[in-house]
């Protein structure tokens, strides 16, 4: 009698720990679907949307644009602030253009292609320059040059700093943002100083 009511609380004792084994499990299991939601958010930066998209597709041919209208003025210039200005203009957006490239091929998006219709095709964006502006740009030199290429960059900028902050208001990258935010800063600094040179304020 005494071996069976041995057994008989061993195995009492043995259900009460599988019984508390079960409860625990099922406590530690809500707890992890109970924090598993506050964890998803902190991937939510890295994510970007349609307004991304658009705003590195456009900007980077918009870019391009600039650094080429700023090595004209390296040969073209009459003035050393205008050749100082250009030369700012393409130290900036280079990199920018690398970024935003990295950015689109990260995201199996396409990246616009250089040169030719890359660029000028894209005139219809805010602040691009038709062909033939274009064109009158790089037949002129000395204070022609200097005039024409202060009023189409500033034009430029301003299409540059409305696409900017389209970006600012509707995409989800929080580098894409920073960078267009960056983007309003600088140039609407060298807006007003390319419209000091032009004598506008």
């Amino acid at each position: 009698m005494s071996t069976h009511h041995t057994l008989a609380r061993f195995a009492a004792a043995a259900a009460g720990v599988v019984a508390a084994v079960v409860v625990l499990s099922a406590c530690g299991s809500t707890a992890h679907d109970d924090h598993t939601p506050s964890t998803r958010p902190s991937a939510s930066p890295a994510r970007h949307n349609a307004a991304d998209v658009s705003f590195a597709q456009g900007m980077i041919p918009h870019h391009r644009q600039a650094v080429e209208m700023a090595d004209l003025a390296a040969t073209r210039a009459a003035s050393p602030e205008v050749r100082s200005l250009a030369a700012q203009i393409r130290k900036a957006q280079d990199p920018e253009i690398r970024t935003m490239s990295g950015w689109l091929a990260e995201w199996g998006e396409p990246v616009p292609s250089a040169g030719g219709s890359g660029e000028h095709g894209g005139h219809s964006m805010a602040g691009m320059m038709s062909e033939e502006e274009l064109e009158g740009l790089e037949n002129s030199s000395g204070k022609a040059f200097d005039t024409a290429f202060l009023t189409l960059m500033v034009e430029h900028h301003e299409g540059a700093v409305e696409m900017a902050r389209s970006e600012i208001e509707n995409g989800a990258y929080q580098p894409a943002k920073d960078l267009a935010d960056a983007v309003v800063t600088a140039q609407t600094d060298e807006i007003t100083r390319m419209n000091k040179l032009l004598g506008r304020q």
